[in-house]
C-alpha cells in the first residue's frame, strides 16, 4: 500500500510531461531471469552520464543509490551506453525487487529532467520444502525415514518460503487419496499406515514454481525396543550431550578447586618475626639520626 501512495504521489509530481525516463519489466518476474533496467532521455540533447540508478530500500525507509556489485548471491552491473543507462541483473533474487527510478546529478535539470517515475517489479519465487514434527523444535531437522512405535500419533508439517502462500497437499505412495493440507496427521498409527509420504507446494500464480519432499514412515512392531524408534533416538541423543555437558561441567569444577588449593599452599604462611625484632641506631637496620637515645625505635 505504501508503495503504490509513494508511486502516485510521485506521479503526480511529474504529470505527464517527464522527460527521464525508466523502463524495465512490467510484470513479476521469475527468481533467476536475468532483469535489464534503462535509464533514457525523451530529449536526446541530454547528458546521460550525469543519470545515475536509485532503489528505495524498504528497511530504511529512503532512496539509495545503486553501485555496481558483484559477489555470492548479489550481482549488479551498469553499464552506460550513447542513448542511455543499463542496470543489469543477471539472477533476479527476492532481494532485487521493489522500486527504481532514474536520477540526474546536472544543476541546471529541471523537475522533469531531474527524477524519472518510478518503476516496480515483484519476483516470484518458492524455497525447498521442510518438513518438521509437531512437538518437536524445527532445528533437530527431520530424518528421511521417521519411525514410530505402534499405537503412536504423528503430525509432520510442511512449509516453505514463497512470494506467495503456496498450495499444499500430501499424498500416500499406492494410494489414490490427495490431502489438500500442509499438515499430515496420523491417529494412532498402525502397520498399516507405513510407507512412502509426499508433501507437494505449488504456487499460486506460476505453475512452474512447485516443490515436493517424501518422507518414509515405518511403524514399529510391539516388541521393538524403546530407543529403536526416532523418538528414542532423539532421547538418548539429547541425554548424552546432557550427560557430557555435566561430565564437562565437574571436571572443570575439580579442576578449579584443585588448582586454587596447591596456589594457597605454595604460599605458606606469612612470616612476621621480622617485623618484631627490635632496631637500634648503632644497628645495619636503622636510619642516620641526630638523636642520641639507645632505646629501640621499634
Amino acid at each position: 500500500m505504501k508503495v503504490i501512495l509513494l508511486v502516485a504521489v510521485v506521479a503526480l509530481i511529474h504529470g505527464s510531461h517527464a522527460t527521464l525516463l525508466i523502463k524495465g519489466p512490467t510484470e513479476p518476474v521469475l527468481e533467476g531471469v536475468r532483469i535489464t533496467l534503462e535509464c533514457l532521455y525523451t530529449d536526446s540533447e541530454q547528458n546521460i552520464s550525469q543519470v545515475h540508478f536509485e532503489v528505495f530500500s524498504k528497511y530504511m525507509q529512503s532512496w539509495r543509490t545503486v553501485w555496481e556489485r558483484s559477489w555470492c548471491y548479489y550481482s549488479m552491473q551498469v553499464e552506460q551506453t550513447a542513448d542511455s543507462l543499463v542496470l543489469s541483473i543477471p539472477h533476479a533474487g527476492r532481494y532485487y525487487e521493489g522500486l527504481y527510478r532514474c536520477v540526474s546529478d546536472a544543476e541546471n535539470a529541471t523537475v522533469q529532467d531531474k527524477i524519472s517515475l518510478p518503476l516496480a517489479f515483484k519476483v516470484h519465487y518458492m524455497g525447498e520444502l521442510s518438513l518438521s514434527r509437531e512437538g518437536f523444535s524445527s532445528y533437530l531437522g527431520m530424518p528421511e525415514e521417521l519411525k514410530v512405535r505402534l499405537g503412536d500419533d504423528v503430525v509432520v508439517q510442511c512449509s516453505a518460503s514463497s512470494s506467495e502462500e503456496p498450495k499444499y497437499f500430501w499424498n500416500k505412495d499406492g494410494d489414490d487419496w490427495i490431502l489438500p493440507s500442509s499438515k499430515l496427521t496420523l491417529k494412532k498409527v498402525s502397520a498399516m499406515d507405513g510407507g512412502q509420504y509426499t508433501c507437494m507446494a505449488e504456487h499460486p500464480s506460476v505453475d512452474s514454481l512447485s516443490k515436493s519432499r517424501t518422507i518414509s514412515i515405518t511403524v514399529l512392531p510391539e516388541d521393538a525396543p524403546w530407543y529403536a524408534s526416532s523418538n528414542g533416538r532423539l532421547v538418548l541423543m539429547t541425554s548424552a550431550a546432557a550427560v557430557s555437558l555435566l561430565v564437562l561441567i565437574l571436571s572443570m569444577s575439580v579442576f578449579l578447586c584443585r588448582r586454587a588449593k596447591q596456589v594457597k599452599s605454595s604460599k605458606g604462611p606469612i612470616d612476621d618475626r621480622s617485623q618484631k625484632k627490635p632496631i637500634y641506631k648503632t644497628s645495619v637496620e636503622s636510619l642516620p639520626s641526630i638523636s642520641g637515645d639507645k632505646q629501640p625505635l621499634v
